[in-house]
């Protein structure tokens, strides 16, 4: 399965309990088709006093979210499905199957 989102792409979530946010992706762990995105998945961790964190307590973070989960959005802000073709360049990029427009 091919992963069609990046670190630093924004996204759409279509499904769960964060669906309908948008947020930038952080972190994506490719093994496992999970993607960490910004705001969304909120969970909260208990931590211990640290030289980090002092104080200790509740943290909320975020949670990573699978992959078909995501919806890439486009330059017009559009959420959009992703496909790959060649380039000028004859690389492959990424482009927006609503506008065909390339993905940067």
């Amino acid at each position: 399965m091919k992963i069609h989102i990046k670190k630093g792409d924004i996204v759409k979530v279509i499904a769960g309990d964060s669906k309908g946010m948008q947020g930038k992706v952080l972190k994506v762990d490719v093994k496992n088709y999970r993607a960490f995105v910004e705001g969304a998945n909120m969970v909260s961790k208990h931590t211990k006093p640290s030289s980090k964190n002092p104080q200790g307590g509740i943290i909320k973070q975020e949670a990573p979210i699978h992959i078909s989960n995501l919806m890439l959005i486009d330059a017009q802000g559009n959420a959009t499905r992703v496909g790959r073709r060649l380039g000028e360049n004859g690389k492959l990029v990424r482009y927006s199957k609503k506008s065909g427009e390339e993905i940067k």
